[in-house]
C-alpha cells in the first residue's frame, strides 16, 4: 500500500482513485463497510482503492487539553488498511489551514484538483469543512459540480447495535474486550517495545514482558487472557493492566506473563491481543496470596484461550488476524 502525505503533485497513476474519507479510529466493522464499498467500486472500475485520514485526530486538534482514548495509532491504522486490501492511503495533517477550509474549498482544492478523485465514499454521519458544515448531502452536491461520484454508506449494525468508535471505547473502559472485538471485527490490541521492569514478577516465579502504555488509554484495570505476537510467532498469556496497588504504584503499566515460554523479549516490538477480562485489580496483603492468585489467573487464561481457539467467534471476519499481520 502506498502512502501520500500531501495532495499536491500527485503522480498521474495515483489520480482518479475511489476514495473513502473518515477518521476511522479503530477501523471497526462500520468503517469496514465504507472501505469495502470503496474497494468494490474501484475494482469494478479498474481504479485505485484509496482512503483519506487526518492526523492528529480532529478532536485532538480542537481540544488538546482533553486526552482522546484512541483505539488505533496512525501506524496501526495504516497496517489495518493494508490488511483490508486498500491500495493507497492519503494522510493529511489536520492543522489550522485544513480546519479553516470551507466544504467547497476542501472538495475543489483537495479532492478534485489535488487528487482528481473519480468517486468519494462516506459514512452516513461524516462531516467535513470549517465548523463541520459539510454533510454527505453537501458532498453529493459538490460531486456533481466537480464531476465525481459520491456513495454514502448506511450504518452497519449487529443485533440492532450500530458499530461506533464511541461504543467500543465504552466497552474497553468496562473491560468488555469481547464486546469491543465483536464491533471491531478483530481482537483489540496494544503494541510496544518490551522494557525491563522491577523484577517483581520474576521474583514470584512469573516473569513478565512489560510495555509502556500511552497515558490516554482507559482500559479497565485488571487481568486479561491475551495472545502475544512477537517476531511472527504467537504466544498465550495473562496480562495485568493497572497501577499495582499491592506495591503502592500510581502509574498504570501493562505486564504480560507468557504461558509455557522461556525466552528473552527485551527490546522487541510485541503486540498484545486482549481476548477476555478475567478479574478486576485488587490489593494483596502478602506475597503468598498474590502468587497463588497469579497462578489461578494463568490457569484461567489458558482455559479461556482453549475455548476461543477451538471456536473463534471472529474467524469469519476479514481482519480477524489483524494483530498477527501487524506484528509480523
Amino acid at each position: 500500500m502506498e502512502i501520500l502525505r500531501s495532495y499536491s503533485d500527485v503522480a498521474a497513476e495515483l489520480r482518479g482513485s475511489v476514495l473513502a474519507i473518515g477518521n476511522f479510529d479503530g477501523v471497526h466493522r462500520g468503517h469496514q463497510a465504507v472501505l469495502r464499498a470503496a474497494i468494490d467500486t474501484a475494482r469494478a472500475a479498474g481504479a485505485i482503492a484509496s482512503v483519506m485520514v487526518f492526523e492528529p485526530h480532529p478532536r485532538q486538534f480542537f481540544a488538546p487539553e482533553k486526552p482522546l482514548f484512541r483505539l488505533t495509532s496512525l501506524e496501526r491504522k495504516l497496517k489495518l488498511f493494508e490488511a483490508f486490501g486498500l491500495d493507497l492511503a492519503v494522510v493529511l495533517t489536520f492543522d489550522e489551514d485544513l480546519a479553516a477550509r470551507s466544504p467547497d474549498d476542501f472538495v475543489s482544492t483537495i479532492l478534485a484538483e489535488g487528487l482528481g478523485v473519480s468517486c468519494v465514499v462516506l459514512g452516513y454521519d461524516f462531516c467535513f469543512g470549517k465548523g463541520r458544515q459539510g454533510t454527505p448531502e453537501t458532498m453529493q452536491s459538490l460531486g456533481k459540480v466537480h464531476d465525481f461520484e459520491v456513495m454514502v454508506v448506511a450504518p452497519a449494525a449487529d443485533g440492532g447495535q450500530v458499530f461506533s468508535s464511541s461504543e467500543i471505547r465504552d466497552c474497553l473502559r468496562h473491560g468488555d474486550v469481547r464486546g469491543a472485538a465483536r464491533m471491531l471485527g478483530y481482537w483489540w490490541s496494544l503494541s510496544g517495545t518490551v522494557e525491563a521492569g522491577d523484577g517483581r514478577g520474576a521474583g514470584l516465579g512469573f516473569p513478565t514482558a512489560n510495555i509502556r502504555v500511552p497515558g490516554h488509554q482507559q482500559l479497565l484495570h485488571g487481568i486479561y487472557a491475551v495472545r502475544v505476537y512477537a517476531g511472527g510467532r504467537v504466544h498465550r498469556g495473562a496480562a495485568y493492566f493497572g497501577t499495582r496497588p499491592t506495591f503502592g504504584g500510581d502509574e498504570a503499566i501493562l505486564e504480560t506473563f507468557l504461558l509455557n515460554f522461556d525466552g528473552d523479549l527485551y527490546g522487541q516490538e510485541i503486540s498484545i491481543e486482549f481476548v477476555d477480562f478475567l478479574r478486576g485489580d485488587q490489593k494483596f496483603h502478602s506475597m503468598e496470596a498474590l502468587k497463588a492468585q497469579v497462578a489461578a489467573d494463568c490457569a484461567k487464561a489458558a482455559r479461556v484461550l482453549d475455548k476461543v481457539e477451538a471456536d473463534d467467534p471472529l474467524a469469519r471476519l476479514p481482519l480477524s488476524r489483524a494483530s498477527f499481520l501487524a506484528a509480523s
